[in-house]
């Protein structure tokens, strides 16, 4: 049976869960109040971030669960997007309009990825 690792957990969830070769990352948000660009960069900031530590990167993303505010803000965020995602490494994805934490988030990231062979 595979172990169940836990990074950065507290209360109420875990940032990172690895299970069976498999990274599930938790929601990923941006800094509130700018605009839809740069909360996007920042979330995937953190995405890089807490791949690396779990010893994957974006060219292993398997899959990313996009949610935006507002679906006015599809353009700008595909934007950010385009010039994030190596070419030839887009993980599956789905992104749909969902009221989020709070008011002045405008964009959620969840990734699960595979890691890094060793």
């Amino acid at each position: 049976m595979s172990e169940i690792k836990r990074l950065h957990t507290r209360d109420r969830m875990s940032k990172v869960v690895t299970y069976n070769n498999t990274i599930y990352l938790c929601g990923q948000v941006g800094v509130a109040g700018e605009s839809v660009a740069e909360q996007t960069r920042e979330a995937m900031r953190r995405v890089e971030a807490l791949l690396e530590e779990a010893g994957s990167d974006k060219q292993h993303m398997l899959q990313v669960l996009v949610w935006l505010a507002d679906m006015e803000d599809f353009d700008e965020m595909n934007a950010v997007w385009d010039e994030w995602i190596p070419m030839g490494f887009a993980p599956a994805r789905a992104c749909g309009e969902a009221k989020l934490a709070r008011p002045t988030l405008k964009v959620e990231l969840i990734v699960t990825a595979a890691p890094i062979a060793q």
